[in-house]
């Protein structure tokens, strides 16, 4: 079978804010209702030509949370929407399955991304049979093995000593990422509840940071991405549009040891080089997920890339992190940098999960 060519036409995403924030009061369908109608509008598009919607979602109520979107956003009822669940490289993966889809030839028009609300989502109870009462959890099992599926806090403190990054180094990283999420300029939001701008990022000092109350290890709230609420969707089409657009050079989501996931993009990122034939030299613009600081320092280091190139326009911590749109918030930040840096900008994004998952993707201008 003969695979089509896929573009990325348009990328739109809504401010994050943190649970409990600005979008407190709003449904999953309320968040990524407008940005899906965004994304639509931005690729010049109707909303009776989009076929599917493919949405990451990690922590809701189940059900068909896309399927809830697309109607909300008054797409056709033919659109059966599709809800992925890999925790926080969903987002990222949603647009992989949504690109497969039309290079098959099964859709024309796929908008494709992810939704997350941490201050609406559902209360979680283990249930017995032997008549003990419901058990709340917070967080499900990633690994069948109790010993090897760690809280994430604990194993990104533990990573961090067992690489010797040092806190000063992460306050460091944490620091930066606010400073240039404040001076930035992002396109790609679409304005919601009153919000224009990423309700978390603020003027982090290294007094701030050292203050900072400590979660584990190093491991402290300045260094570790806030929950958050928010949506981020991008439009794939099988038609080359006439307007500057993205091509996926590259794309892998591997799975890898469950007791230490912050290094799982590591090799989704090997692979995803071998595949293009591409070397961080090559990369221009580099979007990295900050779910910690320390998490995303070995990743850089651990894959070579030219830290200058890094979350550029800030990361996670100077935002959040509403899992199952963190992945897509990577690709849409790409969208606004490499179609802004021109033709040929080059650009990677890259995210760990819970249960050693990593994804990792290429993505290259066309203007």
């Amino acid at each position: 079978m003969t695979l089509r060519p896929v573009y990325i036409t348009a990328a739109a995403r809504s401010p994050i804010a943190p649970r409990g924030g600005a979008f407190a009061a709003l449904d999953l369908h309320e968040l990524a209702a407008p940005v899906i109608r965004a994304a639509v509008e931005r690729a010049g598009l109707r909303v009776d030509q989009v076929d599917e919607v493919i949405a990451a979602n990690a922590i809701g109520g189940g059900g068909n949370p896309a399927r809830v979107a697309a109607l909300a956003a008054g797409l056709p009822l033919s659109v059966a929407g599709l809800s992925v669940d890999r925790q926080c490289v969903g987002g990222l993966d949603a647009i992989t399955l949504g690109h497969a889809m039309i290079a098959a030839g099964q859709a024309d028009i796929v908008i494709a991304g992810g939704v997350e609300s941490y201050s609406r989502r559902p209360l979680r109870l283990r249930t017995f049979t032997d008549g003990r009462e419901p058990e709340a959890y917070d967080q499900p099992p990633f690994a069948p093995w109790p010993d090897r599926d760690p809280d994430m806090t604990t194993a990104a403190a533990d990573m961090a000593r067992d690489s010797g990054i040092t806190r000063a180094e992460q306050d460091d990283f944490a620091i930066r990422s606010h400073a240039h999420a404040r001076v930035a300029t992002h396109p790609e939001i679409v304005p919601l509840a009153g919000l224009t701008r990423d309700a978390f990022t603020r003027d982090l000092t290294p007094k701030l940071a050292a203050r900072a109350p400590v979660l584990a290890g190093d491991i402290t709230t300045a260094t570790t991405a806030v929950a958050a609420d928010g949506a981020a969707f991008v439009t794939l089409s099988a038609t080359r549009p006439d307007a500057p657009h993205l091509i996926m050079l590259g794309t892998a989501t591997v799975g890898a040891a469950p007791e230490t996931p912050t290094l799982s993009p590591l090799p989704a990122m090997e692979r995803v080089m071998a595949q293009t034939g591409l070397t961080p030299d090559d990369l221009t613009h580099i979007e990295m997920m900050e779910a910690y600081a320390a998490q995303a320092i070995a990743c850089v280091r651990g894959a070579d890339l030219p830290m200058d190139r890094v979350n550029t326009g800030g990361g996670a911590l100077a935002r959040g992190h509403p899992i199952g749109a963190s992945g897509a918030i990577l690709a849409t930040r790409l969208f606004s940098d490499l179609i802004h840096a021109g033709d040929g900008a080059t650009g990677l994004a890259a995210i760990a999960a819970a249960g050693g998952l990593g994804s990792a993707m290429i993505l290259r201008a066309q203007v």
